[in-house]
């Protein structure tokens, strides 16, 4: 097979080859933005709003980043598997009111609403992003092989 080297990526040797569609595409839609907001150092604090596919993703690249991490959800049945299974700091039920800093890497299916004047006053930043590019997702693909973590089997 011959490839354009600027699309190639090198794949860990220590990576399970079935976390690479969920690598390729979670993984690095979620660890661009932490990447890029600073949140990939020690003791950093990571809210995940919402614990679906790219929500099980972040967690478990945030935590191994070093990160605190809460989830939101407006699902409280899906707080012993945040807490347990994937080891995240805090649980709140998204319906009641706290100040976050939001970085989107999912579109919702509803319009975001959000409370102008909290944002103004409270000095809050919302932000998105989109998946990041090649120098990035082998940067990704280091990183989950050096730290273990697997997307595959739907374990912590």
């Amino acid at each position: 097979m011959n490839a354009d080297e600027h699309f190639v990526l090198r794949w860990p040797e220590n990576l399970p080859l079935d976390s690479g569609a969920p690598l390729l595409c979670a993984g690095v839609t979620t660890y661009s933005p932490l990447k890029h907001f600073g949140l990939d150092k020690p003791g950093r604090k990571v809210g995940v709003v919402g614990l679906g596919g790219l929500g099980h993703v972040a967690v478990k690249i945030a935590k191994a980043f070093g990160a605190e991490v809460t989830i939101f959800t407006t699902s409280s049945a899906k707080e012993k598997e945040a807490i347990e299974r994937l080891k995240a700091d805090h649980f709140i039920n998204s319906k009641d009111e706290h100040q976050m800093q939001l970085v989107l890497v999912g579109a919702p299916e509803k319009p975001l609403e959000v409370a102008s004047f909290s944002l103004i006053m409270g000095r809050k930043l919302v932000a998105g992003s989109n998946i990041g590019g090649n120098k990035e997702t082998q940067e990704m693909l280091d990183f989950v092989a050096k730290y273990g973590i697997d997307v595959a089997s739907g374990e912590a």
